[in-house]
């Protein structure tokens, strides 16, 4: 007898399918590329926003710097009341002016109208030192990318060593199984079983240790892509770079044009040689117009109902102890250090760049070696097999061919992406990567 299924279950059989079908979706991992994990580096990594920060902040300073050019206009309310009348203020300062009962109001207006230079010489210090922070800000901008690149490829390398940790348990537990069917038989010996199950054991350590790998890679990824949130993701295979040039000697040169840092240094040092002569400039006369005007709408005699006076004030300074000397003597010295630290970042650079060039060439060769230890390993397993099945060799002679060719893979996977990783950090100290 057929029975009908009630509508209620085809709805709770749908509902299931549903959620397994999302739960499916959502357990899936997230393709991602290089590419793509950079740009999230960039919108999102917080070094990369304190960097904008930095430079949006030294803009404003320059603006600070120039305001010295424009007028400074301010209102004044005042009322006073004497007490008694026509009194004068007699202590606190050398005149006694008298004190009006009052109620005014005016505005005041000054403007600088010379000062040697020193305004400028200042204006021109900070333009520099903001140009330095943007410098900083790409800087930072490209520590965050050499991160996230050295990350990717270190992920992709977890990621093949657990494929060939995989392959390799897969590989062995069919042996050991072939094993302990022959012993059953009387075919193989118990030493034989023994000696499969332990690679196999070994095998299973290595896959352990490989899935804790990728775990921590791709938390690893994820804070270098400024994120707090743990995922796994799938990631696309990069091309291998080309081989390094044969001369570090042109990749220095454009170290020394691309390098941000470098940039930074030297606006720097232009900074410091510029804030030095506008310490200098301490000891120049300073030239102002002033001018007020306003209403007294409520007043004694003898002051009228309005007002306006305008004049001009120079100073000039004299004495002050050494103080301005002390100053362009602090400022000089600071340029000199700049200067030094500038020869000493050039050093550094030519070093960084001949280090990175040096480790990308060994790598690129290491990828065509590993590739031909690879192959050879490979046949000597095949013959090791062979063997081993005619009763020609013993379980240590697989068991070792086995071994060589593991590491081989596990050797060939992690110079592949150590030389990206290398080629990476080769164009962060040529100024590329940015």
């Amino acid at each position: 007898m057929i029975r009908r299924i009630p509508a209620a279950a085809w709805c709770v059989c749908g509902c299931l399918a549903a959620a397994s079908g999302t739960l499916d979706a959502q357990s899936s991992p997230e393709h991602l590329s290089l590419n793509q994990a950079e740009q999230r580096a960039v919108d999102s990594h917080p070094q990369v926003r304190i960097g904008r920060s930095a430079a949006l902040a030294a803009s404003e300073v320059v603006r600070e710097a120039r305001s010295a050019y424009w007028p400074t206009i301010f209102g004044s309310v005042t009322g006073a009341a004497s007490s008694p009348d026509g009194a004068r203020i007699t202590a606190g300062a050398l005149n006694n002016p008298s004190i009006y009962d009052r109620f005014a109001g005016g505005i005041t207006i000054s403007q600088l109208v010379t000062d040697f230079g020193r305004t400028g010489d200042l204006a021109q210090t900070q333009a520099l030192r903001a140009n330095a922070q943007e410098q900083n800000a790409t800087r930072l901008r490209a520590e965050v990318l050499l991160r996230v690149d050295q990350a990717y490829f270190e992920a992709l390398r977890a990621r093949a060593v657990l494929r060939v940790a995989r392959q390799t348990v897969e590989a062995r537990q069919l042996v050991a199984d072939q094993v302990t069917a022959l012993a059953a038989s009387n075919l193989k010996s118990g030493l034989d079983v023994s000696f499969a199950r332990v690679n196999l054991s070994q095998a299973q350590l290595l896959l352990v240790q490989a899935q804790s790998d990728v775990d921590a890679s791709f938390a690893a990824l994820g804070a270098a892509m400024g994120s707090s949130a743990s995922a796994t993701y799938d990631l696309l295979d990069e091309p291998l770079p080309p081989p390094p040039s044969d001369d570090a000697a042109p990749l220095i040169a454009q170290a020394f044009r691309e390098r941000p840092d470098l940039a930074a240094q030297q606006l720097a040092d232009q900074a410091a040689a510029k804030f030095a002569e506008a310490e200098h400039a301490l000891w120049y006369p300073t030239v102002a117009a002033v001018g007020t005007a306003g209403l007294t709408p409520y007043h004694q005699d003898p002051l009228t109902d309005h007002y306006a006076a305008a004049g001009f004030n120079i100073t000039v300074p004299i004495a002050n102890g050494s103080l301005y000397s002390a100053r362009h003597a602090e400022a000089a010295h600071r340029a000199e250090v700049e200067d030094e630290a500038l020869r000493d970042l050039q050093n550094r650079i030519t070093r960084d760049v001949t280090l990175a060039w040096l480790q990308a060439k060994t790598g690129y060769q290491r990828v065509d070696l590993t590739n031909q230890l690879l192959t050879q390993a490979s046949d000597a397993l095949e013959l090791a097999q062979e063997r081993y099945n005619l009763g020609l060799s013993s379980i240590v002679e697989l068991t070792q061919a086995q071994l060589n060719k593991t590491q081989a893979e596990i050797d060939q996977a992690t110079v592949r992406y150590e030389y990206q990783a290398r080629t990476a950090a080769l164009r962060f100290q040529t100024g590329v990567l940015k």
